[in-house]
């Protein structure tokens, strides 16, 4: 399990074209709205106590101007907190915790602020931090230094995942979803972090072995297994297609993601940008050799007729028949919906 807080399970318009390049777009970055008083800004924070390296004291925090500090032991409890950082109007909502303590925070906020959220910060204190990754902001990043940055930094603006569950209408949001071979890793990773491998050494180790036994380990392999899926993108829904290789039934690995700067400078989905996708059918071990250069951004014709789909949408729809991972922590199988969420803005230094 990632680092948030305890488990509650949950509950586009675009040519899909297998492997084809795609156009390329820089990052927004654009100069920060000042709050009302830049000089004393009002800041709410969450601290998640489970975080891996949550070092920062909350009397420490609260000792601070215009800082309200919140340290729920519990998901249920971070409506409440959003609720009162709402009524008390914060500039800015810092998140001190890792990729599942920001899905846990923009799932409770985003009934409650919609496409209307004040400015946002992380302090990667997680596991896993691929957020932030993105975001481009130090790894040791304090508050004070958001606190600073809301008068002078810049700002990124990110769309999240919103996850819907089609059989009751439950909602999750993140940023990175997986499912087949995906959810595979991020357990061995689990297994890394139990032995002190974290953030890009846990990513790099668990790459590693994977891709050692898609090569070579059988089809009985759990690294080679995928799961039962269907996949279909767009208003109208339209079937992905499957390589001739494989089960058609099943699928080796699902990747979809809004974030658009990974670990070690990767490209996992070539040069797309929004709601992307990748997708392998089949583990071929021609495709998976492949693997690192497709990792780097290599696309060619090639690909597609091995079994790798990339893409950009703006719905996915799945039928998964095993369960999936958002940003670290497993949820079950089911029908669901990924669409992109409303604009965030995340403050950088």
């Amino acid at each position: 399990m990632a680092a948030g807080y305890f488990a509650s399970p949950p509950r586009t318009q675009e040519k899909c074209i297998s492997a084809a390049p795609a156009r390329s777009k820089d990052a927004p970055l654009m100069p920060l709205s000042p709050p009302a008083n830049p000089a004393s800004p009002k800041v709410g924070v969450i601290f998640n106590p489970r975080s891996h390296r949550n070092r920062t004291s909350r009397a420490a925090a609260e000792a601070l101007p215009g800082v309200v500090v919140a340290s729920p032991a519990m998901r249920g409890e971070l409506r409440g907190v959003l609720t009162d950082f709402a009524e008390r109007a914060v500039d800015c909502i810092v998140i001190s915790g890792g990729d599942g303590t920001v899905r846990d925070v923009l799932t409770a906020g985003m009934p409650l602020f919609g496409a209307d959220w004040p400015l946002l910060a992380v302090l990667p204190t997680g596991k896993t931090n691929a957020l932030n990754v993105d975001l481009g902001a130090p790894k040791n990043w304090t508050l004070e230094g958001v606190i600073a940055a809301i008068a002078d930094g810049r700002q990124v603006v990110r769309r999240p995942l919103v996850v819907r569950d089609l059989s009751d209408g439950g909602e999750l949001v993140g940023f990175v979803f997986g499912a087949g071979l995906f959810t595979v890793a991020i357990n061995a990773g689990q297994d890394a972090h139990r032995l002190g491998a974290f953030d890009s050494l846990a990513i790099g180790a668990t790459a590693g072995w994977g891709l050692l036994q898609t090569l070579f380990g059988s089809d009985r392999n759990v690294w080679r297994r995928g799961a039962p899926m269907r996949v279909r993108l767009g208003q109208d829904a339209r079937e992905l297609p499957h390589a001739a290789k494989g089960d058609p039934q099943r699928r080796a690995l699902l990747l979809a993601s809004t974030i658009e700067g990974f670990s070690f400078g990767m490209k996992p989905f070539g040069a797309r940008t929004g709601l992307k996708l990748g997708v392998i059918d089949h583990p071929r071990r021609r495709l998976m050799a492949l693997i690192p250069m497709i990792a780097a951004g290599w696309d060619r014709p090639l690909l597609a007729r091995l079994g790798l789909h990339r893409c950009e949408t703006d719905r996915i729809l799945l039928d998964l028949g095993g369960r999936f991972i958002l940003d670290g922590e497993a949820f079950p199988e089911g029908s669901y919906e990924l669409t992109p969420g409303p604009p965030l803005r995340f403050v950088v230094p």
